[in-house]
């Protein structure tokens, strides 16, 4: 048990890189400190919480799926779709399968269970999670476009071809039409004057 409990340790310090690791795709854009893969993971398991609420789905486990599906990251870094073409990386199913090596068993299951589905997109609970990872993109290039970063379309663009159900695609519209600190006034206000 102590060497699991070790390999464990060595994998929740390699989860913190995620912290660290920026998603690629906006130094594109011009962004210089962009968010990180984990500020991503962060929000889009929030957001496959609520859109499996609203879909009738499981919130915790597309929250679960969410969490678990950019890991890989920690070892393969975040390719921007540009490098692609460019680019074979190995499965993520294969990267988390090295990842849990070793650890105990019931977590390694919890973490190889959540990715296979995330990749097979059967499940509603998968279909949410890919729709979170999505709005949380659509989500992040109407904050950067807000903050001075025009050239942000693409990114909404390929983010809302992707949508697949069909509270994502409702969010998405309201997404659009709603400022990223409209909600402020709404906070401010409700506070009692």
């Amino acid at each position: 048990m102590a060497d699991d409990l070790e390999r464990l340790t060595g994998y929740l310090y390699e989860m913190g890189l995620l912290k660290r690791f920026r998603r690629t795709g906006w130094f594109i854009l011009g962004v210089d400190d962009p968010e990180s893969v984990a500020d991503h993971s962060f929000r889009a398991a929030i957001i496959a919480a609520a859109l499996a609420a609203l879909e009738g789905g499981n919130p915790e486990r597309a929250a679960l799926l969410s969490l678990f599906h950019d890991t890989q990251e920690s070892r393969l870094t975040d390719l921007p779709y540009v490098s692609r073409p460019y680019v074979t990386k190995a499965p993520n199913e294969e990267v988390t399968a090295h990842q849990t090596r070793g650890l105990p068993e019931e977590v390694a299951q919890v973490v190889e269970d959540a990715v296979g589905e995330y990749e097979e997109h059967a499940s509603l609970e998968a279909r949410c999670a890919h729709d979170a990872d999505k709005l949380d993109c659509l989500l992040q290039a109407i904050e950067y476009r807000e903050h001075g970063y025009r050239n942000a379309q693409p990114w909404i663009d390929t983010s809302l071809a992707q949508l697949q159900t069909v509270h994502g695609k409702r969010l998405a519209e309201e997404v659009q039409r709603t400022g990223s600190l409209d909600w402020l006034g709404d906070a401010l206000g409700g506070r009692g004057a």
